[in-house]
Protein backbone atom coordinates (compact mmCIF):
# COMPACT_ATOMS: atom_id res chain seq x y z
CA UNK A 1 0.00 0.00 0.00
CA UNK A 2 1.40 3.37 -0.94
CA UNK A 3 1.85 5.77 1.98
CA UNK A 4 0.37 9.14 1.10
CA UNK A 5 2.79 10.95 3.41
CA UNK A 6 5.95 9.46 1.91
CA UNK A 7 7.77 12.61 0.83
CA UNK A 8 9.38 13.08 -2.55
CA UNK A 9 12.41 15.19 -3.41
CA UNK A 10 10.32 18.06 -4.76
CA UNK A 11 10.15 20.90 -2.22
CA UNK A 12 6.85 22.71 -1.78
CA UNK A 13 8.53 25.99 -0.87
CA UNK A 14 11.95 27.58 -1.07
CA UNK A 15 13.82 28.20 2.19
CA UNK A 16 15.60 31.56 2.31
CA UNK A 17 18.86 31.56 4.25
CA UNK A 18 18.83 29.29 7.31
CA UNK A 19 21.98 27.53 6.08
CA UNK A 20 23.20 26.30 9.48
CA UNK A 21 19.69 25.19 10.42
CA UNK A 22 19.34 23.23 7.19
CA UNK A 23 22.68 21.55 7.86
CA UNK A 24 21.44 20.40 11.27
CA UNK A 25 18.19 19.06 9.81
CA UNK A 26 20.08 17.26 7.07
CA UNK A 27 22.41 15.67 9.61
CA UNK A 28 19.63 14.40 11.85
CA UNK A 29 17.47 13.05 9.01
CA UNK A 30 20.44 11.14 7.62
CA UNK A 31 21.77 9.86 10.94
CA UNK A 32 21.58 6.20 11.90
CA UNK A 33 20.19 6.78 15.36
CA UNK A 34 17.05 8.19 16.96
CA UNK A 35 17.11 11.97 17.20
CA UNK A 36 15.27 14.41 19.47
CA UNK A 37 15.40 18.00 18.21
CA UNK A 38 14.02 21.08 19.97
CA UNK A 39 13.23 24.10 17.78
CA UNK A 40 12.36 27.46 19.29
CA UNK A 41 12.20 31.11 18.36
CA UNK A 42 10.01 34.19 18.24
CA UNK A 43 6.45 33.75 17.00
CA UNK A 44 6.09 34.41 13.23
CA UNK A 45 9.79 33.79 12.63
CA UNK A 46 9.21 30.80 10.34
CA UNK A 47 9.81 27.70 12.49
CA UNK A 48 6.98 25.66 10.99
CA UNK A 49 7.83 26.83 7.47
CA UNK A 50 11.45 25.74 7.87
CA UNK A 51 10.65 22.28 9.23
CA UNK A 52 7.77 21.52 6.90
CA UNK A 53 9.47 22.65 3.71
CA UNK A 54 12.75 20.96 4.56
CA UNK A 55 11.07 17.66 5.42
CA UNK A 56 8.90 17.92 2.30
CA UNK A 57 12.12 17.52 0.29
CA UNK A 58 13.25 14.53 2.34
CA UNK A 59 12.23 10.93 1.63
CA UNK A 60 10.48 9.99 4.86
CA UNK A 61 7.16 9.41 6.57
CA UNK A 62 6.18 12.79 7.99
CA UNK A 63 3.80 12.96 10.97
CA UNK A 64 2.93 16.60 11.62
CA UNK A 65 0.53 17.63 14.38
CA UNK A 66 -0.02 21.17 15.62
CA UNK A 67 -1.24 22.15 19.07
CA UNK A 68 -4.50 24.09 19.22
CA UNK A 69 -4.25 27.44 20.99
CA UNK A 70 -6.54 27.39 24.05
CA UNK A 71 -7.78 23.95 22.98
CA UNK A 72 -9.02 21.45 25.54
CA UNK A 73 -7.33 18.12 26.22
CA UNK A 74 -10.05 16.38 24.21
CA UNK A 75 -9.55 18.71 21.24
CA UNK A 76 -5.77 18.18 21.30
CA UNK A 77 -6.13 14.39 21.43
CA UNK A 78 -8.79 14.45 18.71
CA UNK A 79 -6.43 16.35 16.38
CA UNK A 80 -3.60 13.95 17.26
CA UNK A 81 -5.70 10.94 16.33
CA UNK A 82 -6.82 12.61 13.10
CA UNK A 83 -3.22 13.19 12.01
CA UNK A 84 -2.26 9.58 12.79
CA UNK A 85 -5.02 8.55 10.40
CA UNK A 86 -3.93 11.05 7.75
CA UNK A 87 -0.28 10.01 7.96
CA UNK A 88 -0.20 6.27 8.51
CA UNK A 89 -3.46 5.01 7.04
CA UNK A 90 -4.48 5.11 3.40
CA UNK A 91 -6.91 7.96 2.58
CA UNK A 92 -6.88 9.14 6.18
CA UNK A 93 -8.83 6.33 7.83
CA UNK A 94 -10.42 7.57 11.03
CA UNK A 95 -8.90 6.68 14.39
CA UNK A 96 -10.84 7.03 17.63
CA UNK A 97 -9.19 9.65 19.89
CA UNK A 98 -7.94 8.46 23.25
CA UNK A 99 -8.58 10.08 26.60
CA UNK A 100 -4.97 10.42 27.69
CA UNK A 101 -1.62 11.11 26.02
CA UNK A 102 -0.11 7.81 27.08
CA UNK A 103 -2.68 5.92 25.00
CA UNK A 104 -2.38 8.38 22.11
CA UNK A 105 1.39 7.80 21.98
CA UNK A 106 0.75 4.05 22.05
CA UNK A 107 -1.43 4.43 18.92
CA UNK A 108 1.39 6.39 17.28
CA UNK A 109 3.97 3.77 18.28
CA UNK A 110 1.85 0.97 16.85
CA UNK A 111 1.40 2.91 13.59
CA UNK A 112 5.17 3.45 13.29
CA UNK A 113 5.75 -0.27 13.85
CA UNK A 114 3.81 -1.02 10.64
CA UNK A 115 6.19 1.13 8.56
CA UNK A 116 9.14 -0.42 6.67
CA UNK A 117 12.19 -0.45 8.93
CA UNK A 118 14.31 1.34 6.34
CA UNK A 119 11.96 4.35 6.13
CA UNK A 120 12.80 7.38 8.26
CA UNK A 121 9.83 8.57 10.34
CA UNK A 122 9.83 12.27 11.30
CA UNK A 123 7.49 13.16 14.16
CA UNK A 124 6.88 16.91 14.24
CA UNK A 125 5.00 18.13 17.33
CA UNK A 126 4.36 21.75 16.39
CA UNK A 127 3.39 24.25 19.13
CA UNK A 128 3.94 21.59 21.78
CA UNK A 129 3.27 24.07 24.64
CA UNK A 130 -0.33 24.43 23.40
CA UNK A 131 -0.72 20.65 23.40
CA UNK A 132 0.45 20.43 27.02
CA UNK A 133 -2.81 21.61 28.59
CA UNK A 134 -3.05 21.82 32.41
CA UNK A 135 -3.12 18.39 34.10
CA UNK A 136 -2.79 16.68 30.70
CA UNK A 137 0.39 14.82 31.79
CA UNK A 138 1.69 15.14 28.23
CA UNK A 139 5.31 15.55 29.32
CA UNK A 140 5.12 12.46 31.51
CA UNK A 141 3.81 10.46 28.57
CA UNK A 142 6.46 11.92 26.26
CA UNK A 143 9.19 11.00 28.74
CA UNK A 144 7.87 7.43 28.92
CA UNK A 145 7.61 6.83 25.19
CA UNK A 146 10.89 8.49 24.28
CA UNK A 147 12.87 6.69 26.96
CA UNK A 148 11.22 3.29 26.62
CA UNK A 149 10.42 3.06 22.91
CA UNK A 150 11.28 5.82 20.42
CA UNK A 151 14.88 6.42 21.48
CA UNK A 152 15.70 2.82 20.52
CA UNK A 153 14.34 3.16 16.99
CA UNK A 154 16.98 4.61 14.59
CA UNK A 155 14.28 5.45 12.05
CA UNK A 156 12.53 7.91 14.42
CA UNK A 157 13.38 11.62 14.35
CA UNK A 158 11.34 13.60 16.88
CA UNK A 159 11.11 17.38 16.40
CA UNK A 160 9.32 19.50 19.00
CA UNK A 161 8.66 23.15 18.36
CA UNK A 162 7.06 26.10 20.11
CA UNK A 163 6.83 29.87 20.06
CA UNK A 164 6.78 29.89 23.85
CA UNK A 165 10.54 29.84 23.87
CA UNK A 166 10.98 29.76 27.64
CA UNK A 167 8.64 26.74 27.85
CA UNK A 168 10.68 24.80 25.30
CA UNK A 169 13.91 25.69 27.11
CA UNK A 170 12.62 24.98 30.63
CA UNK A 171 10.44 21.94 29.96
CA UNK A 172 12.35 20.24 27.14
CA UNK A 173 15.96 21.41 26.71
CA UNK A 174 16.70 21.96 30.43
CA UNK A 175 14.27 19.35 31.72
CA UNK A 176 15.26 18.12 35.18
CA UNK A 177 13.17 14.94 35.01
CA UNK A 178 12.87 12.04 32.62
CA UNK A 179 13.83 14.14 29.57
CA UNK A 180 17.07 15.37 31.14
CA UNK A 181 19.81 15.37 28.48
CA UNK A 182 17.55 13.60 25.99
CA UNK A 183 17.55 16.39 23.38
CA UNK A 184 20.21 15.58 20.78
CA UNK A 185 20.14 18.89 18.85
CA UNK A 186 18.62 22.35 19.28
CA UNK A 187 17.74 25.00 16.72
CA UNK A 188 17.20 28.59 17.81
CA UNK A 189 15.59 30.20 14.79
CA UNK A 190 16.21 33.93 14.74
CA UNK A 191 14.71 36.71 12.59
CA UNK A 192 16.28 37.47 9.21
CA UNK A 193 19.28 39.74 8.99
CA UNK A 194 19.31 42.45 6.31
CA UNK A 195 20.93 40.30 3.63
CA UNK A 196 18.39 37.49 4.18
CA UNK A 197 15.56 40.03 4.08
CA UNK A 198 16.77 41.38 0.75
CA UNK A 199 17.05 37.84 -0.60
CA UNK A 200 13.50 37.13 0.59
CA UNK A 201 12.17 40.20 -1.23
CA UNK A 202 14.07 39.37 -4.41
CA UNK A 203 12.58 35.86 -4.42
CA UNK A 204 9.18 37.54 -4.45
CA UNK A 205 10.30 39.82 -7.31
CA UNK A 206 10.35 42.88 -5.06
CA UNK A 207 13.47 44.95 -5.61
CA UNK A 208 14.08 47.80 -3.17
CA UNK A 209 17.14 49.93 -2.48
CA UNK A 210 19.03 49.29 0.76
CA UNK A 211 17.73 52.42 2.49
CA UNK A 212 14.13 51.46 1.65
CA UNK A 213 14.72 48.01 3.16
CA UNK A 214 16.31 49.62 6.22
CA UNK A 215 13.25 51.85 6.72
CA UNK A 216 11.00 48.80 6.58
CA UNK A 217 13.31 46.77 8.82
CA UNK A 218 12.97 49.53 11.41
CA UNK A 219 9.28 48.59 11.62
CA UNK A 220 9.17 44.87 10.84
CA UNK A 221 12.55 43.65 12.03
CA UNK A 222 13.52 40.38 10.39
CA UNK A 223 10.18 38.60 10.87
CA UNK A 224 9.45 36.76 7.60
CA UNK A 225 5.67 36.81 7.96
CA UNK A 226 5.61 40.62 8.13
CA UNK A 227 7.76 40.87 5.00
CA UNK A 228 5.36 38.56 3.17
CA UNK A 229 2.77 41.36 3.39
CA UNK A 230 4.93 43.71 1.29
CA UNK A 231 3.43 44.36 -2.12
CA UNK A 232 5.37 44.90 -5.29
CA UNK A 233 5.66 48.44 -6.62
CA UNK A 234 5.25 50.20 -3.27
CA UNK A 235 7.77 52.35 -1.42
CA UNK A 236 8.70 51.79 2.22
CA UNK A 237 6.42 54.63 3.31
CA UNK A 238 3.50 53.22 1.35
CA UNK A 239 3.99 49.75 2.80
CA UNK A 240 4.15 51.04 6.39
CA UNK A 241 1.12 53.21 5.76
CA UNK A 242 -0.86 50.30 4.34
CA UNK A 243 0.02 47.71 6.98
CA UNK A 244 0.15 49.82 10.13
CA UNK A 245 -2.17 52.79 9.67
CA UNK A 246 -4.97 51.76 7.35
CA UNK A 247 -8.24 50.58 8.89
CA UNK A 248 -7.69 46.95 7.81
CA UNK A 249 -3.89 46.94 8.15
CA UNK A 250 -2.47 43.47 8.80
CA UNK A 251 -0.22 44.62 11.66
CA UNK A 252 -2.52 46.95 13.58
CA UNK A 253 -3.63 44.26 16.08
CA UNK A 254 -0.54 42.08 15.90
CA UNK A 255 0.92 43.26 19.23
CA UNK A 256 -1.99 41.97 21.28
CA UNK A 257 -2.14 38.70 19.36
CA UNK A 258 1.56 38.08 19.93
CA UNK A 259 1.44 38.27 23.70
CA UNK A 260 -1.91 36.53 24.06
CA UNK A 261 -0.54 33.57 22.12
CA UNK A 262 2.57 33.31 24.30
CA UNK A 263 1.39 33.99 27.85
CA UNK A 264 -1.72 32.97 29.79
CA UNK A 265 -1.70 36.35 31.53
CA UNK A 266 -0.04 38.76 29.07
CA UNK A 267 -0.55 41.98 31.09
CA UNK A 268 2.56 41.76 33.35
CA UNK A 269 4.67 41.10 30.24
CA UNK A 270 3.25 43.98 28.24
CA UNK A 271 3.62 46.24 31.30
CA UNK A 272 7.34 45.45 31.37
CA UNK A 273 7.65 45.93 27.61
CA UNK A 274 5.97 49.35 27.79
CA UNK A 275 8.31 50.60 30.50
CA UNK A 276 11.40 49.41 28.64
CA UNK A 277 10.07 50.96 25.42
CA UNK A 278 9.85 54.36 27.10
CA UNK A 279 13.56 54.14 27.91
CA UNK A 280 15.15 53.83 24.48
CA UNK A 281 18.67 53.89 25.88
CA UNK A 282 17.80 51.10 28.28
CA UNK A 283 16.62 50.82 31.87
CA UNK A 284 18.32 49.15 34.80
CA UNK A 285 16.78 46.01 36.23
CA UNK A 286 16.07 47.45 39.69
CA UNK A 287 14.57 50.63 38.23
CA UNK A 288 12.45 48.60 35.83
CA UNK A 289 11.02 46.38 38.56
CA UNK A 290 10.31 49.41 40.73
CA UNK A 291 8.44 51.24 37.99
CA UNK A 292 6.47 48.15 36.98
CA UNK A 293 5.12 47.74 40.53
CA UNK A 294 5.44 44.00 40.04
CA UNK A 295 6.79 41.78 42.85
CA UNK A 296 10.46 42.41 43.56
CA UNK A 297 11.47 38.79 43.33
CA UNK A 298 11.96 35.69 41.25
CA UNK A 299 8.64 35.88 39.40
CA UNK A 300 9.43 39.22 37.75
CA UNK A 301 13.01 38.18 36.98
CA UNK A 302 11.59 35.06 35.35
CA UNK A 303 9.20 37.14 33.26
CA UNK A 304 12.13 39.19 32.01
CA UNK A 305 13.94 35.97 31.19
CA UNK A 306 10.88 34.76 29.25
CA UNK A 307 10.66 38.03 27.30
CA UNK A 308 14.34 37.81 26.49
CA UNK A 309 14.16 34.20 25.33
CA UNK A 310 11.11 35.05 23.20
CA UNK A 311 13.16 37.70 21.39
CA UNK A 312 11.39 40.83 22.64
CA UNK A 313 14.09 42.29 24.88
CA UNK A 314 17.80 41.86 25.51
CA UNK A 315 19.97 42.62 28.51
CA UNK A 316 23.24 44.47 28.18
CA UNK A 317 26.14 44.76 30.57
CA UNK A 318 28.18 47.90 29.85
CA UNK A 319 31.92 47.57 29.27
CA UNK A 320 33.78 47.41 32.56
CA UNK A 321 30.70 46.46 34.64
CA UNK A 322 30.61 42.67 34.59
CA UNK A 323 29.05 42.32 38.04
CA UNK A 324 26.67 45.27 38.03
CA UNK A 325 24.93 47.68 35.73
CA UNK A 326 22.71 45.24 33.79
CA UNK A 327 20.00 47.00 31.81
CA UNK A 328 17.34 46.06 29.30
CA UNK A 329 16.43 47.35 25.85
CA UNK A 330 13.70 46.35 23.39
CA UNK A 331 15.06 43.92 20.81
CA UNK A 332 11.89 43.55 18.71
CA UNK A 333 11.45 46.31 16.13
CA UNK A 334 7.73 45.75 15.60
CA UNK A 335 6.86 45.92 19.31
CA UNK A 336 8.81 49.13 19.70
CA UNK A 337 7.22 50.70 16.64
CA UNK A 338 3.74 49.63 17.70
CA UNK A 339 4.00 51.19 21.16
CA UNK A 340 5.44 54.47 19.92
CA UNK A 341 3.61 55.05 16.64
CA UNK A 342 0.65 52.71 16.11
CA UNK A 343 -0.96 52.48 19.55
CA UNK A 344 -1.24 56.26 20.13
CA UNK A 345 -3.16 56.51 16.84
CA UNK A 346 -5.49 53.52 17.22
CA UNK A 347 -8.63 55.62 17.77
CA UNK A 348 -7.99 57.64 14.65
CA UNK A 349 -7.25 54.49 12.65
CA UNK A 350 -10.48 52.86 13.86
CA UNK A 351 -12.63 55.89 12.97
CA UNK A 352 -11.39 56.41 9.44
CA UNK A 353 -11.64 53.84 6.69
CA UNK A 354 -9.11 55.70 4.56
CA UNK A 355 -5.93 57.06 6.13
CA UNK A 356 -3.73 57.00 3.05
CA UNK A 357 -0.70 59.21 3.43
CA UNK A 358 -0.97 59.33 7.23
CA UNK A 359 2.42 57.73 7.81
CA UNK A 360 4.15 59.96 5.29
CA UNK A 361 2.92 62.92 7.33
CA UNK A 362 4.04 61.41 10.65
CA UNK A 363 7.46 60.48 9.33
CA UNK A 364 8.29 64.10 8.49
CA UNK A 365 8.32 65.03 12.15
CA UNK A 366 11.64 65.52 13.98
CA UNK A 367 10.57 62.80 16.44
CA UNK A 368 10.77 60.22 13.65
CA UNK A 369 14.27 61.30 12.64
CA UNK A 370 15.41 60.77 16.21
CA UNK A 371 13.54 57.48 16.38
CA UNK A 372 15.09 56.23 13.13
CA UNK A 373 18.55 57.03 14.47
CA UNK A 374 18.03 54.99 17.62
CA UNK A 375 16.52 52.13 15.62
CA UNK A 376 19.55 52.10 13.32
CA UNK A 377 21.72 51.64 16.40
CA UNK A 378 19.61 48.66 17.46
CA UNK A 379 19.84 47.14 13.99
CA UNK A 380 23.62 47.57 14.04
CA UNK A 381 23.79 45.49 17.24
CA UNK A 382 22.21 42.63 15.29
CA UNK A 383 24.84 42.95 12.58
CA UNK A 384 27.92 42.92 14.79
CA UNK A 385 29.61 40.29 12.63
CA UNK A 386 29.18 42.42 9.51
CA UNK A 387 30.61 45.46 11.29
CA UNK A 388 33.53 43.49 12.66
CA UNK A 389 34.39 42.20 9.18
CA UNK A 390 34.03 45.67 7.61
CA UNK A 391 36.43 47.07 10.21
CA UNK A 392 38.84 44.18 9.57
CA UNK A 393 38.93 43.32 13.26
CA UNK A 394 40.13 40.06 14.77
CA UNK A 395 37.25 37.58 15.38
CA UNK A 396 38.29 37.61 19.03
CA UNK A 397 37.29 41.26 19.39
CA UNK A 398 34.53 41.52 21.99
CA UNK A 399 31.62 43.83 21.18
CA UNK A 400 29.99 45.91 23.88
CA UNK A 401 28.49 49.25 24.85
CA UNK A 402 29.42 51.80 27.49
CA UNK A 403 27.86 54.69 29.30
CA UNK A 404 28.73 56.95 32.18
CA UNK A 405 26.17 58.79 34.24
CA UNK A 406 27.85 61.02 36.82
CA UNK A 407 26.26 61.49 40.19
CA UNK A 408 24.21 64.61 40.56
CA UNK A 409 25.95 67.85 41.55
CA UNK A 410 29.38 66.56 40.60
CA UNK A 411 29.58 68.86 37.61
CA UNK A 412 31.00 66.06 35.48
CA UNK A 413 29.88 65.33 31.95
CA UNK A 414 28.27 62.01 31.12
CA UNK A 415 28.91 60.02 27.96
CA UNK A 416 27.48 57.08 26.04
CA UNK A 417 29.25 54.93 23.46
CA UNK A 418 26.99 53.22 20.97
CA UNK A 419 29.29 50.31 20.25
CA UNK A 420 32.86 49.32 20.95
CA UNK A 421 35.16 46.42 20.20
CA UNK A 422 37.65 45.37 22.86
CA UNK A 423 40.41 43.94 20.69
CA UNK A 424 43.00 41.28 21.57
CA UNK A 425 45.79 43.49 20.18
CA UNK A 426 45.70 45.94 23.08
CA UNK A 427 43.31 48.36 21.35
CA UNK A 428 39.68 49.40 21.55
CA UNK A 429 37.68 50.57 18.53
CA UNK A 430 34.94 52.98 19.55
CA UNK A 431 32.06 53.17 17.07
CA UNK A 432 29.79 56.17 16.61
CA UNK A 433 26.54 55.23 14.83
CA UNK A 434 24.64 57.79 12.75
CA UNK A 435 21.63 57.41 10.47
CA UNK A 436 21.03 60.06 7.82
CA UNK A 437 19.59 60.44 4.32
CA UNK A 438 22.91 61.62 2.87
CA UNK A 439 26.63 61.41 3.68
CA UNK A 440 27.13 62.46 7.31
CA UNK A 441 29.16 65.59 8.04
CA UNK A 442 31.49 65.90 11.01
CA UNK A 443 31.96 69.57 11.77
CA UNK A 444 34.15 71.20 14.39
CA UNK A 445 31.53 71.05 17.16
CA UNK A 446 30.72 67.41 16.55
CA UNK A 447 34.40 66.48 16.34
CA UNK A 448 35.02 68.11 19.71
CA UNK A 449 32.08 66.15 21.19
CA UNK A 450 33.51 62.88 19.89
CA UNK A 451 36.95 63.61 21.32
CA UNK A 452 35.37 64.59 24.65
CA UNK A 453 33.48 61.30 24.73
CA UNK A 454 36.67 59.33 24.19
CA UNK A 455 38.41 61.35 26.89
CA UNK A 456 35.63 60.55 29.40
CA UNK A 457 35.79 56.87 28.44
CA UNK A 458 39.54 56.72 29.00
CA UNK A 459 39.30 58.51 32.33
CA UNK A 460 36.39 56.53 33.76
CA UNK A 461 37.53 53.10 32.57
CA UNK A 462 41.20 53.85 33.31
CA UNK A 463 42.11 51.91 30.21
CA UNK A 464 45.66 52.02 28.91
CA UNK A 465 44.68 50.59 25.55
CA UNK A 466 44.99 52.41 22.24
CA UNK A 467 41.68 54.01 21.23
CA UNK A 468 40.49 54.18 17.63
CA UNK A 469 37.34 55.89 16.36
CA UNK A 470 35.16 54.36 13.65
CA UNK A 471 31.94 55.73 12.13
CA UNK A 472 28.99 53.51 11.22
CA UNK A 473 26.67 55.46 8.91
CA UNK A 474 24.02 54.84 6.29
CA UNK A 475 25.74 56.67 3.41
CA UNK A 476 29.28 57.20 4.63
CA UNK A 477 31.02 60.44 5.59
CA UNK A 478 31.36 63.69 3.73
CA UNK A 479 35.12 64.34 3.76
CA UNK A 480 36.10 67.20 6.05
CA UNK A 481 39.30 68.15 7.83
CA UNK A 482 37.78 66.83 11.04
CA UNK A 483 36.72 63.44 9.67
CA UNK A 484 40.16 62.99 8.16
CA UNK A 485 41.78 63.83 11.47
CA UNK A 486 39.87 61.71 14.00
CA UNK A 487 38.12 58.86 12.12
CA UNK A 488 40.23 55.79 11.40
CA UNK A 489 37.61 53.49 9.80
CA UNK A 490 34.13 53.59 8.29
CA UNK A 491 31.21 51.18 7.95
CA UNK A 492 28.20 51.93 5.72
CA UNK A 493 24.74 50.49 5.32
CA UNK A 494 25.91 48.40 2.38
CA UNK A 495 28.38 46.64 4.69
CA UNK A 496 25.49 45.54 6.89
CA UNK A 497 23.87 43.78 3.91
CA UNK A 498 26.91 41.60 3.25
CA UNK A 499 27.00 37.90 4.09
CA UNK A 500 29.70 36.83 6.55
Amino acid sequence: MKNQNLKSSSPSGKIIGRESEKEILEEITESNKAEFIAVYGRRRVGKTYLIKNFIDSTPCVFFHVTGIQNGSLHEQLEEFAKQIGNTFFYQGASLAPKKRWRDAFEDLTQAIAKMPRDKKVVLFFDELPWMATPRSRLLIALELYWNRYWSFEPQIKLIVCGSSTSWIIDKIINNKGGLHNRVTRTIHLKPFLLNETKHFLNEHHIHLESKQILDLYTVFGGVPLYWSFIRKGRSAHQCIDELCFQHSGALIKEFGRLFESLFEDPKPYTDLIRIIAHNRYGIGQADLISKSKLPDGGSTIHRLYQLEEAGFITNLVPYGHKDRGIYYVIDDEYSLFYLQWIEPNLRMIAKKTNNKGFWLSLSQRPAWKSWAGLSFESICYKHIDQIRVALKLDPGSIAGTWRYRPRSKTGEDGAQIDLLFDRPDGSITICEIKCSDSPFTIDKTYAQALLKKMEIFRKQTRTKKQLFLAMVTTFGLKPTMYSEEIVTNQVTLEDLFKEV
